[in-house]
């Protein structure tokens, strides 16, 4: 059955101011996502190097041979130190980069620890630890968007060209 021309009309109208949004959207979408991943950053580095953070035992089991204590604290300020990056918005690209490889470096929870990741063995049916670490996907997509956000208008014009 096909709407009557009203209807048209009105689908028309909306879809059109739907679009005008997206559009406004679509400027403030990167820097509201990269803000965001950077407050998460320092939060998180915050509570590591506060030494207030649930995850130390984890990150203590996943490289027994460092200094666990150490080793929190040292991450903790990594994360600090890129989540205020990421706010601040300078040299995104390399900043982007480092949290992708720190945030590749939590998978190997699933490797080193399983038994903290997998209810009974089964990668399916993932534990709390494991939710949290598999959740990283997000943020490592989150982080190359951010990545290929800040590449040279140059590049973006070349790629736009070769399409």
């Amino acid at each position: 059955m096909v709407p009557p021309a009203k209807e048209v009309v009105r689908m028309v109208e909306f879809s059109s101011r739907l679009d005008a949004r997206a559009d406004a959207l679509r400027a403030l979408s990167v820097p509201l996502l990269r803000g965001s991943l950077g407050v998460v950053f320092v939060w998180f580095g915050a509570l590591k190097v506060a030494g207030a953070t649930p995850v130390a035992d984890l990150v203590a089991r996943i490289v027994p041979w460092l200094d666990p204590g150490a080793f929190v604290f040292a991450l903790g300020v990594l994360e600090v130190v890129l989540g205020v990056a990421l706010v601040v918005g300078r040299r995104l690209r390399w900043v982007a980069l480092l949290v992708v490889l720190h945030l590749a470096g939590t998978f190997l929870v699933l490797v080193v620890q399983p038994a903290a990741a997998f209810r009974a063995g089964n990668p399916l049916l993932l534990t709390m630890t494991g939710e949290f670490v598999v959740k990283n996907l997000v943020l490592i997509t989150a982080a190359l968007v951010v990545m290929s956000a800040d590449a040279p208008a140059r590049q973006r014009v070349t790629r736009v060209g070769q399409r």
